[in-house]
Protein backbone atom coordinates (compact mmCIF):
# COMPACT_ATOMS: atom_id res chain seq x y z
CA UNK A 1 0.00 0.00 0.00
CA UNK A 2 1.38 3.25 -1.00
CA UNK A 3 0.70 6.13 1.85
CA UNK A 4 0.84 9.87 0.23
CA UNK A 5 -0.34 12.78 2.04
CA UNK A 6 -1.96 15.36 0.17
CA UNK A 7 -3.00 18.23 1.78
CA UNK A 8 -3.13 21.75 -0.01
CA UNK A 9 -0.50 23.40 2.05
CA UNK A 10 2.26 23.49 0.03
CA UNK A 11 3.14 22.32 -3.72
CA UNK A 12 1.16 18.76 -3.53
CA UNK A 13 2.88 15.45 -3.68
CA UNK A 14 2.76 13.91 -6.87
CA UNK A 15 1.60 10.29 -7.70
CA UNK A 16 4.47 7.77 -7.01
CA UNK A 17 6.21 5.91 -10.34
CA UNK A 18 6.02 2.48 -9.79
CA UNK A 19 8.66 1.59 -12.82
CA UNK A 20 11.24 4.04 -10.63
CA UNK A 21 10.27 2.13 -7.38
CA UNK A 22 11.13 -1.14 -8.53
CA UNK A 23 14.45 0.05 -10.01
CA UNK A 24 15.53 1.43 -6.72
CA UNK A 25 14.33 -1.59 -5.55
CA UNK A 26 16.77 -3.52 -7.64
CA UNK A 27 19.61 -1.13 -6.73
CA UNK A 28 19.13 -1.69 -3.40
CA UNK A 29 19.25 -5.28 -3.82
CA UNK A 30 22.32 -5.54 -5.95
CA UNK A 31 24.10 -3.03 -3.40
CA UNK A 32 23.49 -6.07 -0.93
CA UNK A 33 21.80 -4.32 1.23
CA UNK A 34 18.55 -6.81 1.34
CA UNK A 35 19.15 -10.44 0.82
CA UNK A 36 17.83 -11.14 -3.39
CA UNK A 37 14.88 -12.80 -1.97
CA UNK A 38 13.72 -9.41 -0.05
CA UNK A 39 10.30 -8.67 -1.04
CA UNK A 40 9.16 -4.96 -2.61
CA UNK A 41 8.19 -3.06 0.54
CA UNK A 42 3.94 -2.46 0.21
CA UNK A 43 4.69 1.46 1.42
CA UNK A 44 6.01 4.12 -0.22
CA UNK A 45 5.74 7.38 1.67
CA UNK A 46 7.17 10.99 1.78
CA UNK A 47 7.28 12.25 5.09
CA UNK A 48 5.35 15.12 6.14
CA UNK A 49 1.99 16.24 3.84
CA UNK A 50 3.34 18.56 1.07
CA UNK A 51 6.48 18.60 -1.13
CA UNK A 52 8.70 21.11 0.63
CA UNK A 53 7.93 19.28 3.82
CA UNK A 54 9.19 16.25 2.47
CA UNK A 55 12.26 17.28 0.62
CA UNK A 56 13.22 18.90 3.89
CA UNK A 57 12.17 15.58 5.80
CA UNK A 58 14.15 13.33 3.66
CA UNK A 59 17.47 15.44 3.94
CA UNK A 60 17.48 14.68 7.70
CA UNK A 61 16.81 10.96 6.81
CA UNK A 62 19.75 10.72 4.08
CA UNK A 63 21.77 12.97 7.14
CA UNK A 64 21.54 10.67 9.95
CA UNK A 65 19.38 13.09 11.69
CA UNK A 66 16.32 11.89 11.42
CA UNK A 67 15.74 8.30 12.72
CA UNK A 68 12.55 8.28 13.79
CA UNK A 69 9.01 9.46 12.96
CA UNK A 70 5.40 9.91 14.23
CA UNK A 71 1.85 9.67 12.69
CA UNK A 72 -1.52 9.78 14.32
CA UNK A 73 -3.35 6.35 14.75
CA UNK A 74 -6.62 7.89 13.14
CA UNK A 75 -4.47 8.59 9.89
CA UNK A 76 -3.43 4.48 9.44
CA UNK A 77 -6.60 3.55 10.36
CA UNK A 78 -8.43 6.02 7.55
CA UNK A 79 -5.98 5.09 5.39
CA UNK A 80 -6.95 0.92 6.45
CA UNK A 81 -2.93 0.69 6.88
CA UNK A 82 -1.51 -1.76 9.36
CA UNK A 83 0.59 -0.03 11.99
CA UNK A 84 4.07 -0.23 11.83
CA UNK A 85 5.86 -3.65 12.79
CA UNK A 86 9.53 -3.89 14.55
CA UNK A 87 11.70 -5.64 11.32
CA UNK A 88 9.08 -4.01 8.37
CA UNK A 89 10.78 -2.15 5.42
CA UNK A 90 9.59 0.61 3.64
CA UNK A 91 10.54 3.30 1.12
CA UNK A 92 10.61 7.11 1.71
CA UNK A 93 10.70 9.33 -1.14
CA UNK A 94 10.99 13.11 -1.78
CA UNK A 95 8.88 15.60 -1.96
CA UNK A 96 8.74 14.53 -6.25
CA UNK A 97 7.86 10.80 -4.90
CA UNK A 98 11.43 9.82 -6.40
CA UNK A 99 12.62 6.78 -4.00
CA UNK A 100 15.57 8.06 -1.51
CA UNK A 101 15.87 5.77 0.94
CA UNK A 102 14.71 2.10 2.26
CA UNK A 103 13.89 2.50 5.87
CA UNK A 104 13.34 -0.66 8.45
CA UNK A 105 11.52 -0.05 11.26
CA UNK A 106 13.56 -0.82 14.54
CA UNK A 107 10.71 -0.08 17.21
CA UNK A 108 7.16 1.28 17.93
CA UNK A 109 5.18 2.41 20.41
CA UNK A 110 1.63 3.49 20.49
CA UNK A 111 1.05 6.50 22.74
CA UNK A 112 -0.90 9.59 23.55
CA UNK A 113 0.80 12.44 21.65
CA UNK A 114 1.54 14.11 25.08
CA UNK A 115 3.74 11.27 26.30
CA UNK A 116 6.50 11.90 23.74
CA UNK A 117 10.27 12.15 25.37
CA UNK A 118 13.48 13.96 24.88
CA UNK A 119 14.92 10.41 23.42
CA UNK A 120 11.70 10.58 20.81
CA UNK A 121 11.86 14.11 20.18
CA UNK A 122 16.04 14.26 19.56
CA UNK A 123 15.92 10.75 17.18
CA UNK A 124 13.17 12.28 15.43
CA UNK A 125 15.46 15.05 14.14
CA UNK A 126 13.36 18.27 13.87
CA UNK A 127 13.12 21.40 14.75
CA UNK A 128 15.70 22.16 18.12
CA UNK A 129 15.22 18.54 18.84
CA UNK A 130 13.75 19.45 22.11
CA UNK A 131 10.52 17.95 23.34
CA UNK A 132 8.70 21.48 23.41
CA UNK A 133 9.51 22.02 19.63
CA UNK A 134 8.38 18.46 18.75
CA UNK A 135 5.22 18.88 20.84
CA UNK A 136 4.54 22.35 19.37
CA UNK A 137 5.08 20.87 15.26
CA UNK A 138 3.45 17.83 15.82
CA UNK A 139 0.55 19.86 17.60
CA UNK A 140 0.59 22.17 14.85
CA UNK A 141 0.92 19.29 11.75
CA UNK A 142 -1.45 17.56 13.33
CA UNK A 143 -4.23 20.25 14.12
CA UNK A 144 -3.85 21.20 10.14
CA UNK A 145 -3.59 17.47 8.83
CA UNK A 146 -6.63 15.69 10.71
CA UNK A 147 -9.45 17.61 9.84
CA UNK A 148 -8.69 16.67 5.93
CA UNK A 149 -9.50 12.98 6.93
CA UNK A 150 -12.42 13.84 9.08
CA UNK A 151 -10.77 13.87 12.59
CA UNK A 152 -10.70 16.68 15.07
CA UNK A 153 -7.34 17.20 16.83
CA UNK A 154 -7.36 16.83 20.42
CA UNK A 155 -3.84 17.19 22.95
CA UNK A 156 -3.93 13.60 23.37
CA UNK A 157 -4.84 11.57 20.59
CA UNK A 158 -3.25 8.42 19.75
CA UNK A 159 0.11 8.88 17.77
CA UNK A 160 2.43 5.99 16.56
CA UNK A 161 6.37 6.65 17.34
CA UNK A 162 7.95 4.38 15.38
CA UNK A 163 11.58 4.51 15.28
CA UNK A 164 14.00 3.44 12.01
CA UNK A 165 16.98 2.71 10.39
CA UNK A 166 18.41 3.44 7.64
CA UNK A 167 18.74 0.02 5.34
CA UNK A 168 20.00 1.78 1.89
CA UNK A 169 19.44 5.59 0.54
CA UNK A 170 20.69 7.50 -2.71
Amino acid sequence: MTRIYRVRVGRPLPSVDHELIRAFWQRCRSAGAVAPETPLPQVVSAFGDHAELADKLIVLVLDGTKRATAGAVADFDHDGEAYPTVGTRWIATDGASRPRAVLRTTNVRIGPLSSVDDSFAWDEGEGDRTRASWLDGHTRFFSRYLPTIGVEFHPDIEVVFERFAVDYQE
